[in-house]
Formats: structure tokens, sequence, C-alpha cells
């Protein structure tokens, strides 16, 4: 079958093209198409660990919905802040770090051919590859911005343009994208997040069709869901319940997906804690990753937090996932990440943590030591560049498989009520999620209602709201 490749772009970032992919591939996945994500280039500080390296967590969506298993050449290029510099992953595999100014003069050549590269091999025995942009089409003061139309050109690429409505302006941002940049290849527009009846917009269309040709082939409502876009946390609204969830609110926090699985039960109440004294509230406290590890723990000292989690330990759950975890031990030694050296840390837990030069990305399968949990299996990823130790010898697990293959290391430290693991999804893990959450409810005298969390069914769920709303016969018919 001689499809076109497909490229999803949108108006501006958070328009929508990572679900709106993800549904895509999920329909035509539905309809026997054997259909592959791709993005050349992808900011963001949600990445997870896959064999092979580590890609943005979107593209391990898409892949998902794809039913394909995830791969780096999905997302050749990961650009991950790090305050005024990036760090730039390629083809899962640290690169470099560099200003930004720096990265967008320099390489867009080199940076080309490992993409287009990227893109054959995910081509290989797919009948249709989707590939979404960065940002904005329109982004003119990027000259070598390689994520969009240049790219989709080069592979000859039909594409669709994603606008949200909800943020205002709807019709002179599709104008205003039209007019900026050279969209011959464009099959429709999809209006995204619409609230209302969208009979009051059949006008609207109907002049940019008259005026501009350009044409509008859906109107997707906007709709709850839980999966994530990008780093976006707009849908994560502060609310209480039978237990409070307080998770320490970072300037460089990463891997926030690891909270999705506790923010989706409706038990929990859910809130950001940005000052020591909102800790009382809290039954469980969350230091979630960090880009920056030592800036991160040098700003919660600096804010007071040191003290008043000390005086917690023992009486609330305390958790640190991978930089989480580094913050919570004796000391971290940086001479990778930041170099500022030797720092102390909040001495929650009996480790020390030495920032090694290689970065281990990998899945891995382990079985939780911690005596309240020992013997559950779980199953994540890992992407970190601290190497720590546990200097009483208790691991809160123990990792019996990488990436596939058999092995047996500890990961995490553990003391009573606190914890720290490296291994991100851990809440994704139903049987140590139920067990947990109701370990911490009988604490307090309450009874919780734990969902399990499926992020397969959430894409499920969303891409038939797309089908219903999309002509997608009349996209794959302009694709042939």
């Amino acid at each position: 079958m001689d499809i076109k490749p497909l490229a999803v772009f949108g108006t501006s970032s958070g328009a929508g093209k990572t679900l709106i992919t993800a549904a895509i591939l999920r329909i035509l996945s539905n309809r026997g198409l054997k259909v592959a994500p791709f993005k050349v280039q992808n900011m963001s500080l949600n990445s997870i660990g896959i064999p092979g390296g580590e890609i943005a967590y979107a593209q391990y969506i898409q892949s998902m919905a794809a039913r394909v298993k995830p791969n780096p050449c999905m997302n050749p290029i990961l650009l991950k802040p790090e305050g005024d510099k990036t760090q730039i992953i390629v083809k899962g595999r640290y690169y470099a770090t560099k200003r930004a100014g720096e990265y967008f003069t320099n390489k867009s050549d080199e940076f080309i051919k490992i993409a287009l590269e990227c893109f054959e091999y995910v081509s290989e025995g797919s009948d249709l590859v989707i590939m979404e942009g960065a940002g904005s089409p329109a982004e003119i003061n990027l000259p070598n911005d390689i994520s969009n139309l240049k790219f989709a050109k080069l592979i000859n690429a039909k594409n669709v343009l994603v606008a949200d409505i909800e943020r205002g302006g709807v019709f002179a941002s599709i104008v205003g994208t039209f007019q900026l940049v050279d969209m011959v290849d464009n099959i429709g527009v999809i209006v995204n997040k619409f609230l209302g009846d969208a009979s009051i917009l059949k006008s609207g269309y109907d002049f940019l069709n008259k005026r501009y040709g350009i044409k509008v082939i859906g109107t997707v409502p906007k709709v709850s869901h839980n999966i994530s876009e990008e780093d976006s946390l707009g849908q994560w609204k502060p609310r209480s319940g039978k237990l409070n969830v307080g998770v320490l609110w970072m300037p460089f926090m990463s891997n926030l997906t690891d909270l999705e699985p506790l923010e989706f039960q409706d038990d929990l109440g859910f809130d950001f804690i940005k000052y020591p004294n909102q800790l009382e509230w809290a039954d469980i406290i969350i230091i979630p990753g960090s880009k920056l590890t030592v800036k991160d723990l040098l700003y919660l000292k600096e804010k007071g937090f040191a003290r008043k989690l000390y005086d917690y330990k023992g009486k609330k759950w305390i958790i640190g996932l991978c930089g989480g975890h580094q913050i919570m031990g004796k000391w971290i030694e940086d001479r990778v990440e930041t170099g500022i050296g030797k720092v102390e840390g909040l001495g929650l837990l009996d480790t020390h943590t030495i920032m090694a030069d290689s970065k281990i990305t990998v899945s891995s399968n382990a079985v939780i030591n911690h005596p309240q949990f020992k013997g559950i299996r779980i199953s994540g990823y890992e992407i970190h560049f601290g190497r720590s130790t546990s200097d009483d010898g208790r691991s809160f697990s123990t990792v019996i498989e990488e990436d596939g293959n058999k092995t047996e290391r500890a990961d995490g430290s553990y003391d009573e009520k606190t914890f720290g693991t490296y291994i991100h999804g851990l809440f994704d893990n139903y049987e140590f999620l139920r067990r947990f959450l109701s370990t911490v409810a009988q604490e307090k005298g309450v009874t919780l209602n734990v969902k399990p969390f499926s992020l397969n069914m959430e894409i499920e769920k969303f891409s038939r709201v797309v089908e219903q709303n999309v002509d997608i016969d009349y996209i794959l018919s302009s694709l042939m």
C-alpha cells in the first residue's frame, strides 16, 4: 500500500499535536494499518528509558497508540532544558550539553541526516508514518528549524494543522500560520479543545475556506483524559481528599508522568507544595525527579524544607523518585551536571550519590525489599547520571532485569516510612499502588477505592472521540 507520510503541525505549543497524533495512530491501527510515530526533535523534560536509550514520553505514548515497540529512532533528537543550557540526546544517547543559541545555529545538516536515517528505519515495515511537528511551523525566527516544514518536505509528507480554540483567537492563529509559511501540502485543519455547540463555528469555517482555501476537517471537543501532554500540568488542579499527596515543587523537577496514577485517584487529594508550612496538609510527601538535582536540593534548603521534612520523618510517608531519591541522602557529589561539587543532602536516607560521566538509560524489572511491600514485583525505567550507595545496606528493591537481560543489583534505599528509588513508573504498578495507598489509608483510618491506571485505555477512549469528530477517511484518502 503506497501511502504518503502525514505530518501533524500545531498553531502553537500545547495546541494538542501529541494527542491528536496518538489518536490518529490508534484509529488507523484499529483499522488494520501498520503505523508508527516519528518526531524529528522534541524539547521535553518528560522522557522514558527504553531498550536502546531514551525518548520523549510523548513518542512513547504514540508508540503505544500505534501498537509498536518504542525505538530511539522515533525521536532522534531530544532536547532537555537545563536552565540556560540544553542537554542533547541523539538516537537515545547523551550527545552534549550546549547553550540554546549554540545548538540552534550549529550542525543542522548533521542532525537532518541523522533524522532522515531514523525516519527510513521507522518506515521499514510500516504502511504509514505520522510525524509530529514541534511548536509551530511558523517559527520564522528559527531559520534552522528542522522539526517542521523543512523536514516534512524532505520526506514528501502531507500535513494537517491543529489549532487550539480554548485559548481564543483560533481563526487568527490559523490564518496567521498559513500567511507566514508555505502550507501548500496541507490537507486541512483540526480545531481542538472546543466546548459548546460546534454549529456556531460554521460561518467562520466557511469564511476560511472561501477567503483562504483552508478546509476544516474536524472539531474535537475538550474532554477529560489522563494522558500527558508534554510538560503541561494544566489539567492537574489542586484538591483535597481522604488522603492528600503533596509533591514538592522544584525549579528543575522532571518526569512528572510518575505522578499520573496518583492524580488519577478520585479519593486522593493532590497539590504541589511550594512552602514548608503546606507540608502539614499532606499525608504522603513526594520529592519528584530533577533535571539538575543539586540545584533543586539547594533550592529546597533555601526555602526551609530541610528541617521541616526531617521533623516529619517517621510520621508521614516521604518518597523520593530518581533525583528526589538523591536529594534525600546524606550528600551528593556533582562535577557533571552542575559542577558544584559536594553538597550535603537532606539526610532523610543513609545514602550518598556521585554523579558519573555516563548516563544510565534502561527499562527495569525489580522486586521490592521494603518490609511492608516485600516481594512485590515492579517494572519501570531508569534515566540518571547519579550512582547512589546505601551506606546501611538497605535497598528499596533489587533489580532483576535490565532491558530484558537478567541481572541482580540494589536500587534505592528505605527507612521505615521514608524510601527512594531510581525506578520511574513506580506507581504504574497496580499491586504496589494498591498496597501502598491501602497501608497509608489504614494508618489514617480511612478506606480508599484504588483504581488501576491504564494509559492504553485512556488512549483508546480519546481516540474514539477524535474518530467521531474528525474526517479520518478524508485524511487517509488524501495520503494515497
